[in-house]
């Protein structure tokens, strides 16, 4: 267990800016559909969309919930999101 950096999925930045889109929300509004309170911001959301930042698993799970699919649908590069209905 040292301080390396962790395995980060390669596609996750790039699903989750498709779930907020297939959503039509924007990174406020997606803040507000997750009810997370204040700990995350329209700020944080962008990093998570450009890879800057790993979101933490309450998030990711409140993306998946949105979206309608599992978390490993977002954490598995080998899993495709399913096309929008």
């Amino acid at each position: 267990m040292g301080r390396a950096k962790r395995w980060t999925p390669a596609n996750l930045s790039s699903k989750l800016v498709t779930v907020r889109e297939h959503l039509q929300l924007t990174q406020e509004q997606l803040v507000e559909a997750m009810a997370v309170g204040n700990k995350v911001s329209a700020k944080d959301i962008s990093k998570f969309e450009t890879g800057e930042r790993e979101p933490p698993l309450p998030v990711l799970l409140r993306y998946a919930q949105l979206a309608g699919v599992h978390m490993e649908v977002l954490v598995d590069d080998n899993v495709k999101l399913p096309k929008k209905r």
